[in-house]
């Protein structure tokens, strides 16, 4: 095992590799980066970008940009916009971004920073790729993790009931159940419990704003652990319900598959009891597909399902910081999440394969090729 696990983590590199290489690519080709961002709201459609540009760790201050501007010239650029700016600013600004070096040279640069997880600081914000993420990190942890076990224990559960009870009225209306769960999106229905429950049009019970209260600290410890819950419980209850879906409809199919095959038969006629076949024999067996889909369902769940439900319900997490990095083109926020997000998906599915061994014992990765 130990020489499996060895091989995978040693294929990690050229994937990671690989990831970031296309990456980088597609945004060589990308229009609108960091500096077109910079002279569009210079050159009058809009103001944030120069209040971030002039605000703190910046080089250039707002003396330089407005005689930038007066100075005339950058008729020749290469950027959409820049006619009218100093040359010598547009040259700046490409050197503050890193523009000013080759591509191969920036993407050689990158990939040995990374590999020393030392992510630069965000173009447009006044702090580091790691802080940045580490500040929006409570929210995505709290979603991503409830979400992904409370899916599982209740999917888990009711799919085998489904399986035992095939073709029976509960398992009908079930069905329908979930069928009716997985066609609503959940942000439709996000909006539907703020209309019922969080002060539109009917009870105004749960909050609509942050993880927790504004006078959090001020609260016991058991109330601290309520007020969490009471902020999470409209998120949850929206995310829930496609990831729901989906795992009862798998954990059945699973189950079924496993109950019709010979070695059941079998271990009945030998007289073992039905919750002795149900999970001695049969439960390992159908749970490998379960696993199997768990680091894709974290994955899912923990970076890239929450952006709609952050943004309605107010929670600045990752998924609302990716989209925004990738309007803003903050490249070092977009590269850096890419890479910590594509490494710990990597690390998960190992674990995945891992948990198979424990799950199953006559699984062997190491007789097998990677």
């Amino acid at each position: 095992m130990g020489a499996y696990i060895l091989r995978r983590l040693l294929l990690m590199i050229p994937t990671i590799l690989g990831i970031m290489a296309i990456s980088f690519t597609v945004v060589q080709f990308a229009p609108g980066g960091p500096v077109e961002q910079v002279i569009a709201q210079l050159t009058g459609q809009g103001g944030d970008a120069t209040d971030r540009i002039t605000g703190g760790g910046s080089d250039l201050g707002g003396d330089d940009i407005g005689s930038s501007i007066e100075s005339g010239g950058g008729g020749n650029s290469k950027y959409r916009g820049a006619q009218g700016l100093d040359p010598e600013f547009i040259a700046d600004l490409e050197r503050q971004f890193g523009f000013d070096k080759p591509p191969l040279e920036r993407f050689a640069l990158m990939v040995w920073n990374y590999a020393r997880f030392d992510f630069g600081d965000s173009y447009f914000r006044d702090i580091s790729v790691i802080d940045l993420i580490i500040e929006k990190m409570p929210v995505s942890v709290s979603l991503g993790l409830w979400i992904t076990l409370l899916s599982y224990a209740i999917s888990i559960p009711l799919g085998i009931k489904k399986a035992i009870s095939d073709g029976s009225t509960f398992d009908t209306w079930t069905s329908g159940i979930i069928i009716l769960a997985y066609a609503i999106p959940g942000f439709l229905f996000a909006i539907l419990l703020i209309v019922l429950f969080a002060g539109g049009s009917f009870y105004d019970l749960f909050p609509l704003r942050g993880l927790v209260s504004d006078n959090f600290a001020q609260l016991s410890w058991y109330e601290k652990i309520l007020d969490y819950f009471w902020h999470l419980a409209l998120p949850l209850t929206a995310l829930v319900l496609s990831a729901f879906a989906t795992t009862t409809l798998l954990t059945k199919n699973s189950f079924l598959d496993e109950i019709r095959k010979q070695y059941v038969t079998t271990a009945r006629a030998k007289g073992l009891g039905e919750n002795k076949v149900l999970y001695g024999h049969i439960f390992r067996n159908a749970m490998l597909i379960i696993i199997a889909g768990f680091p894709a369902a974290f994955i899912s769940a923990f970076f890239t399902g929450s952006l709609l439900i952050e943004t309605i319900f107010s929670l600045d997490g990752l998924g609302l910081l990716g989209f925004k990095s990738v309007v803003d083109r903050d490249y070092p926020v977009v590269f850096g999440t890419l890479y910590i997000f594509s490494l710990l998906g990597l690390l998960v599915s190992l674990l995945s394969d891992l948990m198979y061994t424990w799950v199953d014992p006559r699984i062997d990765f190491e007789s097998r090729d990677v």
